[in-house]
């Protein structure tokens, strides 16, 4: 097998699932090159195979439950574990429920969503496997692109429960003046394609300490992050006043606000921006930095850059 067909654990690491899924797809849709019955034999192989190792998965938790040693801190463990995780949603072995599952995926956006004056409420996941949110709060005047919104919010929810079959959002009386979240921004995904963003794990981001401040490149986009307290945010590298990169860039804190209120302040022009209001300039409120989504995943963290973005 060449390095261009191997799709196992590499030296770095498991396998890409999503790459996995995509070959077997792939060679799904070949094998009907050989007419219906050998594309159901395909199938019926890759669940012959799935049901085994499924019921390999089942055992090894019985015999570590017998054992005495399945608690509560080994099952977080495995839950937080991507690879497992998704080894135990595909065969029904989560400990963890779908409701759960969307709680705490929410709970890893909400930083980046009230950087944008809202927040928003799992209302019910229904028997039939929608998810109903409810909006809170408002953009503050905030310009950033729904589709950022988008990402951040349906895809911790897609990423943490796959089997997730829509996502339904209404809005409060409180969010229906003003400047919003929008709700199309979420359900975008739903009614077809928008533009294109992924996610991508950024180590520099991972290891920055409260205060700091870096720059790293994320598919091919030039991006700046920081972090206040526990909370980080990441966006575009580039300041609207000046056009200075921001990599060299300072946190200072906001008059008056709390200890966590921090103003990223450009090297170039020395512009303030607020971070936890999406990037507003201080000096010019028609100026903001591009935020960009973030998800934080215990020792992990992604960020997206959606291609319709603008500056």
């Amino acid at each position: 097998m060449t390095a261009a067909t191997h799709h196992g654990p590499g030296p770095d690491g498991p396998p890409d699932l999503r790459s996995v899924g995509d070959r077997i797809d792939v060679l799904l849709d070949a094998s009907s090159a050989g007419g219906a019955v050998a594309r159901e034999r395909s199938e019926e192989l890759v669940r012959l195979v799935a049901d085994l190792y499924g019921a390999g998965i089942e055992r090894i938790l019985d015999i570590v439950h017998e054992a005495g040693h399945l608690d509560d801190a080994v099952l977080d463990a495995l839950a937080d574990d991507d690879l497992v995780a998704g080894l135990l949603i595909v065969h029904g072995l989560h400990p963890h429920g779908v409701e759960e599952r969307v709680e705490r995926a929410l709970e890893k956006v909400r930083p980046y969503l009230g950087s944008h004056g809202g927040d928003v409420e799992l209302l019910e996941v229904t028997g039939a496997g929608a998810v109903r949110l409810r909006l809170l709060g408002s953009c503050d005047g905030c310009p950033s692109s729904s589709v950022t919104l988008t990402l951040a919010v349906e895809g911790a929810i897609e990423a943490a429960a796959p089997e997730v079959s829509a996502i339904e959002v209404e809005t409060t009386a409180e969010t229906a003046a003003g400047p919003l979240i929008p709700v199309e921004s979420l359900m975008s995904h739903l009614h077809g394609p928008e533009a294109a963003g992924s996610w991508h794990q950024v180590p520099e981001l991972a290891a920055l300490l409260p205060g700091g401040v870096v720059r790293a490149m994320v598919d091919g986009t030039s991006t700046v992050g920081c972090r206040t307290g526990e909370d980080l945010y990441a966006f575009r590298d580039a300041c609207p006043r000046c056009d200075s990169g921001l990599g060299t860039a300072t946190l200072a804190r906001r008059l008056g606000g709390g200890r966590h209120d921090a103003l990223l302040v450009c090297p170039g022009c020395r512009a303030h921006f607020d971070v936890r209001r999406a990037g507003a300039c201080s000096e010019d409120p028609a100026l903001h930095l591009v935020p960009l989504p973030l998800l934080r995943d215990g020792a992990t963290v992604s960020v997206a850059v959606p291609g319709s973005v603008s500056s």
